[in-house]
């Protein structure tokens, strides 16, 4: 049982005498590399070294118990915490989606419901800055066009981690559950007879490329340069700064206007389009894949209507994984764990069933 873990083992020692040789750090990009792998495996070495002692113990107290009963009384105890770690470690061993250690550009974008749309779209763009913060993480606004009442027709935020994350704990592990359409419920700044209205505003969630995951030819390129303008049409520039980059061979288009620099706006954009272009490839992949693969890569659907956000009742409802709270109040200030890991579990339960 998990014999596959020695090979883990000794490729984890491996990594440690690496790291420790300064030699290795002269290479910062093979030094990042065998730092990632050697975080992905220290969980995993540490449950395996957990149930190897737990496994021994039970055998021992097996032995001893022919002796001398006492020590059966121990057996039920230790052979339940032997089973709990098998069960860590089993989670710990099934296969990881490739892009969950990787940072991510949240993508959201108003819907049906106009200004009290795009109103929301603001709320969930500050959940999601707030959730980052409470991580440790960094953000960035890559793109923003804003409503003519101070919210987002559509807007696209950067989210990385600092340092090597824990497996599991990387900002597209945690937030690519995220993706698809979030519905809210309340009353709207723009109601005047307080009457409840539904909205909704969808969310894109995409692990960052970096440029030799995606490569890009010029030539597939379309670049259009324009004036920027702000709410309601008004010219909030005098240059043709914004920048509208059209991927040719796929039709993807990503535009931005935020920086005051054409080459500012230009970057901005080819990072947008980068993330775009992993997520079609990968899409590609999973949908020449098994069913089985296909769930693993791409468990939510993004036209799905994922989430309520129910204001007048203080309520938030997962309706993938049957998630309830009475904190919305809370999850909007970025206390969004509990429903994230309801949405983790359900997955991993998933892909143990699917064996």
């Amino acid at each position: 049982m998990f014999e596959s873990c020695n090979d883990l083992v000794a490729e984890y020692s491996d990594l440690e005498a690496k790291l420790a040789d300064p030699a290795v750090h002269g290479d910062q990009a093979a030094a990042r590399k065998y730092g990632k792998r050697y975080a992905e495996l220290r969980a995993v070495v540490a449950a395996y070294r957990e149930w190897l002692a737990l496994s021994d113990d039970v055998s021992a107290a097996r032995e001893l118990a022919e002796e001398d009963p006492s020590f059966a009384e121990e057996l039920p105890d230790l052979v339940e915490r032997e089973k709990i770690s098998a069960e860590k470690l089993t989670k710990l061993l099934l296969p990881r989606d490739p892009m969950d250690d990787k940072d991510v550009i949240v993508e959201i974008k108003s819907g049906e419901g106009g200004e009290e749309s795009a109103l929301f779209a603001s709320d969930l763009l500050r959940m999601y800055l707030r959730y980052a913060e409470r991580h440790g993480w960094s953000t960035q606004i890559l793109e923003a066009v804003e409503s003519d009442l101070g919210g987002y027709k559509d807007v696209a935020v950067a989210v990385k981690a600092k340092g090597v994350p824990e497996p599991g704990q990387a900002p597209f592990a945690r937030l690519k559950f995220e993706g698809g359409v979030h519905r809210v419920q309340r009353v709207p700044a723009t109601e005047s007879q307080g009457r409840i209205h539904t909205s909704a505003a969808g969310v894109l969630v995409l692990p960052e490329a970096e440029d030799v995951e995606v490569t890009i030819d010029a030539n597939d390129l379309r670049i259009d340069v324009y004036r920027s303008s702000g709410p309601g049409g008004q010219s909030v520039n005098t240059t043709d700064s914004a920048v509208r980059i059209t991927h040719i061979p796929t039709g993807v288009v990503v535009s931005c206007q935020n920086e005051k620099s054409q080459l500012q706006n230009k970057e901005q954009a080819m990072r947008i389009l980068r993330a775009r272009l992993l997520a079609v490839a990968e899409e590609q992949a999973a949908a020449e894949a098994s069913d089985a693969r296909r769930s693993q890569v791409r468990t939510v659907d993004r036209s799905e209507r994922i989430r309520t956000y129910n204001y007048p009742e203080n309520r938030l409802n997962d309706h993938r994984v049957g998630f309830k709270s009475h904190n919305l109040d809370q999850i909007l200030d970025g206390d969004l764990d509990a429903v994230i890991d309801a949405c983790t579990e359900a997955d991993t339960a998933a892909r143990l069933a699917a064996g």
